[in-house]
């Protein structure tokens, strides 16, 4: 059963801006995503863009937006075939076990300058 569904636009430019606050990137996104973004090379700002959509996203299927969860917390992984999947951390894994979801599905895509995430969280 569907407990919740978000969806979640990101336009790359927000990036970019992002990329002249000290500090702002490492504030928002695990370390790892930073590292997988990185050796992504020309398609660093198309990454993150997206695993920041995917974040705003599960805060709407939460329900609760993401108020009181470290966005650190909410870390986008690939698998070996590249599909993505969340691993929740800390407040964003007391979140989505306030909720009771068993299970968390999520899909990203981008094209030129705007990523967009799904995320479906199953009961």
């Amino acid at each position: 059963m569907i407990y919740g569904i978000g969806v979640d636009i990101v336009h790359v430019d927000r990036l970019e801006r992002w990329e002249q606050v000290p500090g702002l990137i490492e504030r928002f996104f695990h370390p790892q995503e930073i590292i997988d973004a990185e050796n992504r090379k020309s398609s660093r700002n198309v990454s993150l863009a997206a695993r920041f959509a995917a974040k705003e996203a599960l805060g709407k299927a939460l329900g609760t937006g993401l108020k009181g969860i470290n966005l650190k917390d909410i870390q986008v992984v690939s698998n070996h075939n590249g599909k993505p999947d969340i691993r929740v951390h800390g407040t964003a894994d007391r979140a989505v076990k306030a909720t009771g979801a068993s299970g968390i599905f999520l899909s990203m895509t981008h094209e030129r300058d705007n990523a967009v995430a799904v995320v479906i969280l199953e009961i």
